[in-house]
């Protein structure tokens, strides 16, 4: 596991007090590990798991050549420009049961969506496309080519192939896949185990009565639903005064029983400082000022997790016992700014890959889209902005994005109205009604 220092001697620019977004990407992929133990699950407990191994096809899908329409099978060689072809119907193929006859030149078969091809036939005409008289029908000219409507064996996948590669986060698509294959439990990375608390005597927990000066905790929520969401295994630790024993308390065990820890608060300037002060009494920890908007403060790096057997049982979280898959090593910590909106914004921009990564998710960047701005978003060159936007689709099929309206960082309720991110990247400047910007879209993320 490399140190900040040897990861930050790889990174050309490397400021940490005037960082750009995209070096924060590139330091936390060289930061994380993703874990190595293995489970096997049912499939019904597979969705949202990363896979742990390929999965190579032992079967052809699907398993024959067969009929994509409820229609009639022929030899299309028998297909003929412009004239009309009339064919003789010699009986009904049925899905799921082979048909045994034999088919001749100007003969052909009814047959159903998805039975097996009979032997010599290619083509398939839909019914609502023929003209019948007796045990006959009658195809127009000029509305099919010869293979038309036959899915052939293996189209989706043939046997001996990668059917799913590690790595891949299994949506519900791929549970159909692995379905497909007739597989009933499937290889898994381990869940990641993420602890998480928010710092400060300001916040209130639900259930205290509100006090001056005093605000109700928003982030442990909005985490918890980012994490239960991406498919971790949450540690909620509440929240943790400004206090040098009780903080010191809740980063070991946390350390002691997760992958990863994320707090909220505590990390900015002029804030108090005994939340940045036991990081660095804990644990290798880089404090960043993020050349971005919203969420310029932000701590990453490791802590310690032989530091338990020093803190007094009477001292400890007792609700959490040690965690022996972690009695060794260190775990990585994630140091977010308080403000509600920078906390997921710097989760979701930041985190949210990282912790991918960690699951050993071969893909975590999060995609952007392009939407056609309908509005002026004044912007300087020299910082990554993410602003809130409501994206939509125009009657032409153009995606179009808004902003929320104001983009404090404490104007929570703007995340529930938005259902994306306009980025507008560190060299971008002002965009003008009209231009083209990436989106982060929410759905799946939040």
């Amino acid at each position: 596991m490399k140190s900040l220092d040897q990861i930050a001697s790889e990174l050309a620019g490397y400021d940490p007090q005037a960082l750009s977004a995209d070096l924060v990407g590139s330091f936390l992929e060289k930061l994380v590990l993703p874990v190595t133990e293995t489970e096997t699950v049912g499939i019904f407990d597979a969705l949202g798991r990363v896979l742990a191994s390929d999965i190579i096809s032992s079967i052809s899908v699907p398993p024959h050549d067969n009929s994509a329409m409820d229609g009639y099978a022929f030899d299309g060689a028998q297909l003929s420009p412009h004239t009309p072809l009339t064919l003789k119907v010699m009986g009904t193929a049925l899905a799921g049961k082979g048909w045994t006859g034999t088919v001749n030149r100007g003969e052909c078969v009814r047959i159903m969506t998805g039975a097996i091809m009979p032997a010599g036939l290619n083509t398939v005409v839909p019914q609502e496309l023929t003209t019948t008289q007796g045990d006959q029908i009658t195809i127009p000219g000029d509305v099919l080519q010869a293979g038309d409507n036959r899915r052939f064996k293996g189209e989706d996948l043939m046997q001996g192939q990668p059917a799913l590669q590690k790595g891949e986060h299994l949506t519900p698509a791929a549970l159909g896949l692995i379905a497909s294959l007739g597989i009933q439990v499937v290889p898994v990375f381990r869940r990641l185990k993420v602890a998480y608390f928010s710092t400060g005597d300001e916040i209130l927990s639900l259930g205290e009565p509100p006090r001056e000066g005093a605000v109700y905790d928003s982030n442990r929520y909005t985490v918890f639903g980012l994490l239960k969401r991406l498919g971790c295994e949450v540690v909620d630790m509440g929240v943790v005064r400004d206090q040098p024993e009780a903080l010191e308390a809740a980063f070991v065990q946390a350390a002691s029983q997760a992958d990863a820890i994320i707090t909220s608060g505590g990390v900015s300037v002029g804030e108090a400082d005994y939340t940045k002060a036991m990081m660095k009494k804990l644990g290798d920890v880089a404090f960043w000022k993020i050349a971005m908007r919203p969420g310029r403060p932000m701590a990453v790096g490791h802590l310690s997790r032989d530091k338990l057997a020093s803190i007094p049982h009477n001292k400890r979280i007792e609700s959490y016992a040690l965690d022996s898959t972690f009695n060794s090593g260190k775990a990585v910590l994630f140091g977010l700014p308080g403000n509600p909106v920078a906390v997921m914004v710097t989760f979701l921009a930041f985190v949210r890959p990282a912790l991918l990564r960690m699951m050993g998710c071969s893909a975590s960047a999060p995609p952007l889209l392009k939407a056609q701005s309908l509005e002026v978003i004044r912007k300087k060159p020299g910082r990554t902005e993410f602003q809130r936007g409501i994206v939509h689709t125009s009657p032409d099929g153009t995606l179009q994005v808004k902003t929320t309206g104001s983009q404090g960082s404490g104007v929570l309720s703007s995340m529930v109205q938005a259902n994306g991110l306009i980025v507008l990247h560190h060299a971008q400047g002002n965009v003008a009604v009209g231009d083209r910007v990436d989106v982060m879209m929410f759905d799946g993320a939040i």
